[in-house]
């Protein structure tokens, strides 16, 4: 998880913090393991950014809807004239992706064929099948290979780039995934949040995706999350897409 401050300076600075020992409440409320990976600290308080890791069961599945832009309406202990303000503070979920790419190539996914080799060689060319395709049946990639004299050799070598092949075919998938993720960033705005956190003129909570709302605000801010997230998953499951809907009566004054 990280979490970044919008535009608003120490205000808003502060804000992201508090959102940071929310969610580190949550997990130890949670029996999850949260370890602050990075924490740049603003100027005057608060902070710039933090990453958190969250290991535990079910952590990516739990988390996964908090992603947006959170809104807290308060009056600014940074202020002398005691003013109501608006700050936003963007959080981004992500699942932990495992560098390791294991290519399992399985023997019944093959289709092996062999041919005589058209290039110039020894004896062998051109009178025996040393040349060796293979196609990969669940990708349709399809390799080969008739560099070598012997049909084992080039079969080896064919194998080989199929690998490669497979590895880069991941690499591509993972790339497309982490670019899907991307795609869910929000300006950190009003406008684009997905939770408001009022504590003043009146104290509440709400989703503006699932209208969930709560009053008690310190509790929710000591990391009882999870009334949020069971409406946000109960919503998601229910209506296959939530939409966010800003919720106009927390403007600042």
């Amino acid at each position: 998880m990280t979490i970044k401050p919008g535009a608003g300076g120490t205000e808003s600075q502060d804000w992201a913090s508090i959102l940071l020992r929310m969610y580190v409440r949550w997990a130890e409320r949670r029996g999850i393991d949260a370890s602050i990976l990075d924490e740049t600290p603003g100027e005057e308080a608060g902070i710039k950014s933090a990453t958190i890791q969250f290991s535990g069961e079910n952590a990516y599945g739990l988390l996964a809807g908090e992603t947006g832009v959170h809104r807290l309406v308060r009056i600014s202990p940074f202020d002398q004239a005691a003013r109501r303000h608006t700050s936003f503070a963007s959080v981004f979920v992500i699942p932990e992706i495992d560098d390791r790419i294991e290519i399992n190539i399985r023997p019944e996914d093959l289709r092996v064929d062999t041919f005589r080799s058209g290039g110039k060689g020894g004896q062998n060319v051109n009178k025996v099948e040393t040349a060796v395709r293979i196609t990969h049946i669940p990708t349709n990639i399809v390799v080969a290979c008739q560099a070598q004299r012997s049909q084992g050799k080039n079969r080896e070598m064919a194998m080989k780039m199929l690998r490669s092949r497979l590895y880069d075919l991941e690499l591509q998938k993972r790339q497309a995934h982490t670019d899907k993720l991307d795609e869910s960033k929000l300006d950190i705005s009003f406008g684009s949040q997905i939770r408001s956190y009022v504590m003043q003129p009146y104290r509440m909570i709400k989703d503006h995706r699932t209208k969930f709302e709560v009053g008690d605000v310190d509790r929710v801010m000591d990391g009882d999350l999870d009334p949020f997230i069971r409406s946000y998953l109960m919503a998601k499951k229910t209506k296959g897409r939530l939409d966010i809907q800003p919720d106009d009566d927390a403007d600042a004054a």
